[in-house]
């Protein structure tokens, strides 16, 4: 059982910027490809990004691309999504998860068997 949890959100204004961080307090994330989505109220979950294990290889949605950069931090075992130049479109609560394979296998949310419970980016002007 793998328990992610997430946390850094907030409220910001377009163009501003904010880190996640996902933990997963008495598990090592070392090993395991972790993700990010997020899911706008009525819509559906959407990928944004994605960082494997060993290689550290990452993976982006075109609507991030430029703007949100994934990056992991093995010896305090978090990821972090760092987002610049937010738009009220990338407002959602954000959740990490794992499918604790090594390598990322793609950004459907069908994939992922652990999911933090989210945390909220508000983006207003």
């Amino acid at each position: 059982q793998v328990q992610l949890e997430e946390s850094g959100g907030g409220l910001v204004q377009p163009g501003g910027s904010l880190r996640l961080s996902c933990t997963a307090p008495g598990v090592t994330l070392d090993y395991y490809a972790i993700a990010w989505f997020r899911q706008a109220p009525g819509k559906e979950r959407e990928g944004v990004s994605c960082i494997s294990s060993f290689d550290g290889s990452t993976y982006y949605a075109e609507s991030v691309k430029g703007r949100f950069t994934i990056s992991r931090d093995n010896a305090k075992n978090t990821v972090y999504l760092q987002m610049n130049s937010l738009k009220p479109e990338d407002m959602a609560v954000y959740y990490c998860a794992t499918d604790t394979l090594s390598n990322c296998r793609g950004l459907a949310s069908f994939l992922y068997n652990y999911w933090g419970q989210g945390t909220q980016v508000t983006v207003f002007s």
